[in-house]
């Protein structure tokens, strides 16, 4: 006699933007409070070594969705949305029978305004160009209605725009484009349905002034905490996980709940504002750092020649600048974590909490200070590659609550390990790998790969190198090994002993004998990381 199927699980993914690994209580962070995502991590296993395929946003939530790299889905870096040809692991559940739903920010395709061109067609021999349709190794550009979903400037212009759905596998979408009090999407109508004059309250030219704070893309929102993006996450999940309970029915659900917080604009509304007092946050060991790599160096210059500190690109920070936007950060990752309780709350209300895997991940982190320097970009250090990874499965062995995943893992590893959890075999291609073996019994073998790749190349901001260059660095258990075919951008760090990245090895004699090892096993990584798709399309 056949054994009854076991029950599927709910999959409910926490995401924020922008949030490094140790912006966490439970990740040691002696300042920032947050007790409901500590208490998570206390009920499962939290990862000590989790790494980015990117730390460019749209970059690694492709590969959050496909479990591959952005040298194979193609989304080198923001402005190439993910194609619509490319698999999903949110579709293979939905195949499966999953109910599917995204509450918040996505970013897989275009959500921002013209930009300066980032990476065009370039007449490399000075012949006769070719037609559109052929400027590209692909056909198929990425471009028309299919990839038009989030294009804030569509969405403003025409109430009844909206996702398209099933939207990258998801039949339920609420959207949030865009960050801090500026976000628009399906928010900005829920917004509108909730005040008179949303404008009113949004960006710089309305804060709420405040001359305690001076720093850049810092102010203090009129925006009310009952009305502020994270709020309308928070409330829009919640209804979702009513509404699917009022269904009834067996079908299990996978929701992604994302956050357009921590990123900048550093808006946190209402109380979340003065959470933390800058004056009791410490500057960062690195942030005095004098001999700093050539992307550090740029960064710094470009700032000292006075460019602006208002958009995107990375810039450097005083002292008190830096003291500023950490606590502000720290405020907003508190609304973020009281949010994330509420959820919670709702799962327990419905009683569906024993039934569901709640994972809490981030896209990025920030440099947020480190060597001197606020946001992100090319510079794979791990304040902005290495993020929070919290795995709560109430199917834990009870040793194994609260433990800590040692294992070096990354966001490609993500779709692999939800697919295992759910029963549902992945597709050809899929790369990263099963993380619920280390996940459930410490004693589990370890993946057989050298460490984690991280990918990128820059976008606008070319750090004052003469050429686009591009980067590869591979994290493992000691080291840090950055290759670039730009030799100023290669880096080495002994992260054992060297912590926070402010001893470049790269030049050392003595470190040159593991430097080569770590470079070789950066090249056997990324030929196992190479393409395995598509299928012969006939047998031999």
């Amino acid at each position: 006699m056949s054994q009854p199927a076991a029950k599927r699980p709910n999959i409910l993914l926490v995401m924020t933007d922008q949030q490094r690994a140790d912006h966490l209580g439970c990740y040691g962070n002696p300042i920032l409070r947050t007790p409901h995502l500590d208490a998570l991590a206390g009920t499962g296993v939290r990862a000590s070594r989790f790494y980015v395929a990117s730390p460019t946003c749209m970059s690694n939530r492709a590969t959050l969705m496909t479990g591959r790299m952005p040298s194979l889905h193609g989304v080198l870096h923001n402005g190439i949305p993910l194609s619509r040809e490319d698999v999903t692991f949110v579709e293979l559940l939905r195949e499966a029978g999953y109910a599917t739903a995204l509450v918040g920010k996505s970013h897989l395709q275009n959500f921002g305004y013209n930009n300066p061109p980032i990476r065009g067609w370039e007449n490399l021999n000075g012949g006769r160009p070719p037609s559109d349709a052929l400027q590209d190794a692909h056909r198929h550009h990425r471009r028309g209605r299919d990839y038009d979903n989030e294009w804030t400037p569509y969405w403003k212009a025409d109430p009844d725009f909206a996702v398209r759905t099933p939207f990258y596998g998801f039949d339920h979408v609420s959207l949030c484009t865009m960050h801090g009090d500026r976000v628009q999407g399906d928010y900005a109508r829920w917004l509108a349905q909730r005040h008179p004059d949303p404008d009113s309250l949004r960006g710089r030219e309305n804060a709420i002034p405040d001359a305690r704070y001076d720093s850049p893309q810092a102010w203090r929102t009129r925006m009310p905490v009952e009305l502020y993006p994270s709020t309308y996450v928070a409330e829009q999940t919640c209804a979702w996980l009513a509404e699917h309970a009022e269904r009834g029915g067996e079908a299990p659900f996978f929701i992604q709940c994302s956050f357009p917080d921590p990123h900048h604009p550093f808006t946190p509304p209402g109380k979340y504002w003065g959470m933390y007092d800058p004056a009791g946050i410490p500057l960062p060991p690195s942030f005095h750092q004098h001999q700093r790599p050539a992307l550090l160096q740029a960064v710094h210059e470009r700032t000292q020649a006075g460019a602006s500190r208002e958009a995107y690109i990375p810039f450097a920070l005083n002292e008190r600048e830096c003291r500023e936007v950490t606590a502000l950060t720290y405020g907003s990752i508190g609304l973020v974590d009281d949010c994330v309780g509420r959820v919670l709350a709702k799962l327990d209300e419905l009683g569906l909490r024993e039934d569901t895997v709640v994972i809490f991940t981030s896209d990025h982190g920030e440099m947020m200070g480190d060597h001197g320097i606020a946001l992100k970009g090319v510079m794979h250090y791990r304040s902005v590659t290495q993020v929070p990874f919290i795995w709560s499965d109430p199917a834990l062995p009870e040793a194994r609550r609260g433990a800590v995943l040692d294992t070096v893992a990354g966001s490609v590893d993500i779709a692999q390990t939800i697919l295992a959890r759910a029963g549902v075999a992945p597709f050809n291609g899929i790369q990263g790998v099963n993380l619920l073996p280390q996940i459930q019994d410490a004693a589990a073998p370890a993946p057989e790969r050298a460490g984690i790749v991280v990918e990128s190349e820059p976008l606008q901001y070319a750090f004052g190198r003469p050429r686009r260059f591009k980067v590869r660095t591979l994290f493992d258990r000691r080291y840090r090994l950055t290759l670039s075919d730009d030799p100023a951008v290669c880096e080495f760090y002994d992260l054992e002993a060297d912590p926070h990245e402010t001893e470049d090895l790269w030049n050392e004699p003595a470190a040159r004998a593991e430097r080569d090892r770590q470079v070789a096993a950066l090249a056997v990584e990324m030929i196992r990381l190479s393409e395995s798709s598509p299928l012969p399309s006939a047998q031999a």
